[in-house]
């Protein structure tokens, strides 16, 4: 019996203390990139035979953890054929009090924050565009908290290199993923 109820006060203190963490955790949500829907038209790239809008999808997050100093966005596809996947948004510096980005902020970016060439070999946003017939790409937006106000990174930076320099200063990532398939 004592055993018994041993178990069940550490059951509700464990539930107790998830329901807790989960309501702080950090969290970021995006109309467009979600989990188990498709891409929308406004998301997928320009060329490549691929005709979408090529705007960056809006997204907000919550809950940043104590420390934040900056924050970067990107945007990854795992499933690229390529070895080692496809990078299709990286941004940084953004500000700790910044909790949003509106949809194709990439076209006209503020200050301070910045984009890093992609793997489509320029600076901003490229939409999805996955090889025609292949089974659907999941497509990971990802908020990194940062202990730094900015990375300092040269302006020809691989997304292999800053994305070591996201990882070295990062406090949490928060990251939901949607898909595309064509």
């Amino acid at each position: 019996m004592l055993q018994t109820n041993l178990k069940r006060k550490l059951l509700a203190t464990f539930l107790s203390f998830g329901a807790m963490f989960s309501a702080h955790a950090f969290t970021v949500s995006s109309d467009a990139v979600k989990p188990g829907h498709a891409l929308p038209h406004a998301q997928v790239f320009n060329g490549f035979g691929c005709e979408g809008d090529n705007h960056s999808p809006a997204l907000s997050w919550q809950n940043a953890p104590e420390g934040t100093k900056s924050f970067a966005v990107t945007l990854y596809d795992p499933d690229a054929p390529t070895g080692s996947g496809f990078w299709h948004w990286i941004v940084v510096d953004i500000p700790a009090d910044t909790s949003e980005l509106s949809e194709n902020i990439a076209a006209q970016l503020p200050e301070p924050m910045r984009q890093i060439t992609n793997d489509y070999g320029f600076s901003g946003f490229g939409g999805a565009c996955p090889p025609a017939g292949d089974n659907p790409h999941r497509y990971q937006l990802s908020v990194h908290a940062l202990d730094v106000d900015k990375i300092d990174l040269p302006e020809d930076a691989s997304p292999a290199v800053v994305r070591f320099m996201i990882h070295a200063h990062q406090l949490a990532v928060a990251t939901t993923t949607g898909y595309y398939q064509r």
